[in-house]
């Protein structure tokens, strides 16, 4: 294991201080026995590299390109006011975690990273508003959005001003898809709703669900996840026996209920972010229509678990992240999480584990920078290349990101949650166990 080097700007050499090999540094990154070793290494690292690089310092007159500030601007665009707020905030909080762990020990070669934090408060034109700001007050990269329709707006804004995009929760499938894969400067940990509907669809077949009505909003994300659910159906040669459409903030949802009822249905896939999941829910109550209710993750959310009560027990959805104590990572990141937020409960824990996830993917590839010079085309690359392992709380990364291949999640690092008195749990045994070794992408 050797430390990234950096360039002399006289010489074009490369200083032997940074390229000696460090024994202790390569035998805790290349342990797998814990998080806690994940964190001992990447402190260490940092500690190291910003020893190395406060002794080595030009003398007075002389230059380097590489030549560090104060700082690191690094922009978060999220909702952290109004209807997104709930799973907005988790993820901003898991940011937050990962940024004080990382100044605590230095930051990025003696430079702290100066989180900007933008509230997009899940409208589409702000959201653009603060991409537009986050550009010109010349962030280095972003990690942000949580709906797919205000991430949507703001795409062009980044890869214009090639600026890397970390989504570590908007979901819709189109995000990554947008521009071609090798000149994309968006990238997502958060899992895409082309891998969530057939993971769902799979289990509710598993289950003889095979008479599907779907519930999905009109925004960006029910349309995209509503395409992506009918492709899984397809795929497996059956169709929808209803689809419903409907705007958010829809108060009744009874006429559609009662004609998913008269048309057979067995289960009800729903494809909404807010309360209208709940309303689904509370609806089939209302009628006595004792059905399932499977989804994507936001049946894990407030808006749903909460609002539908007792009518949400039982329901089904995909998830990359339960919060279970499964593993010492996993323990360890709840345990810091409750002590700095005073929590007892992550209201979205998977928002909040990408987002926690997302920070140290950001700064791994920071450091694989070989000359220090921190601009766009450099992070985009170094995120594209292997990384040096992270063993992450969601899943282990070696090389999260390619030219070819803008998403860090894939299908393997799904389980089946369900709502079990007010929380989220394996749907399954085994999957608890399998919960106890963290996945690599496959």
């Amino acid at each position: 294991m050797f430390i990234m080097p950096v360039t002399n700007a006289q010489t074009h050499s490369t200083p032997t201080y940074l390229c000696k090999p460090i024994p202790a540094l390569k035998k805790i990154l290349a342990s797998n026995a814990s998080y806690t070793n994940s964190i001992r290494a990447i402190r260490l690292m940092l500690k190291i590299l910003l020893v190395a690089a406060l002794n080595h310092m030009p003398a007075q007159g002389e230059t380097t390109p590489s030549a560090p500030k104060n700082t690191l601007k690094i922009g978060v665009i999220g909702p952290f006011t109004g209807p997104s707020a709930d799973f907005g905030v988790p993820m901003r909080n898991g940011i937050e975690l990962a940024v004080q762990e990382i100044n605590a020990v230095g930051g990025y070669l003696g430079r702290q990273l100066d989180i900007v934090y933008k509230n997009d408060q899940a409208t589409p034109d702000i959201g653009r508003k603060a991409a537009q700001e986050l550009a010109a007050e010349k962030a280095v990269a972003v990690i942000g959005f949580c709906n797919t329709g205000v991430a949507a707006k703001s795409l062009d804004v980044f890869q214009t001003e090639k600026i890397p995009l970390i989504i570590p929760c908007a979901t819709g499938t189109p995000l990554t898809a947008k521009y071609p894969a090798p000149e994309s400067y968006i990238f997502r940990t958060s899992p895409r709703d082309s891998i969530q509907a057939p993971f769902v669809v799979d289990d509710i077949i598993k289950r003889n669900w095979t008479r599907v009505a779907i519930f999905a909003d009109t925004t960006a994300y029910g349309e995209a996840g509503l395409a992506d659910v009918e492709k899984a159906l397809a795929a497996k040669k059956l169709t929808p026996v209803y689809v419903a459409r409907f705007p958010l903030g829809v108060k009744d949802l009874s006429k559609e209920l009662k004609t998913a009822r008269a048309a057979g249905a067995n289960v009800v896939y729903s494809y909404t972010v807010g309360p209208e999941n709940a309303m689904i829910a509370r609806g089939r109550q209302a009628l006595g229509w004792k059905v399932p209710q499977v989804g994507g993750w936001p049946l894990s959310f407030p808006f749903f678990i909460d609002g539908g009560k007792e009518s949400a027990d039982g329901a089904l959805m995909s998830q990359t992240f339960i919060a279970e104590p499964s593993n010492e990572r996993r323990a360890a990141f709840l345990a810091t999480y409750a002590r700095k937020f005073k929590v007892k409960k992550i209201t979205v824990p998977m928002a909040a584990a990408q987002g926690y996830d997302s920070v140290y993917l950001l700064i791994y590839a920071l450091f694989g920078i070989q000359n220090g010079n921190i601009t766009g085309p450099a992070i985009k690359d170094a995120l594209e290349s292997k990384l040096r392992t992270y063993y992450g709380v969601v899943a282990t990364y070696e090389q999260p990101f390619s030219k070819e291949d803008k998403d860090a999640a894939t299908r393997n690092m799904l389980v089946m949650g369900m709502v079990q008195n007010g929380s989220i749990t394996f749907a399954y045994p085994e999957d608890a166990k399998r919960n106890l070794f963290v996945q690599r992408k496959q």
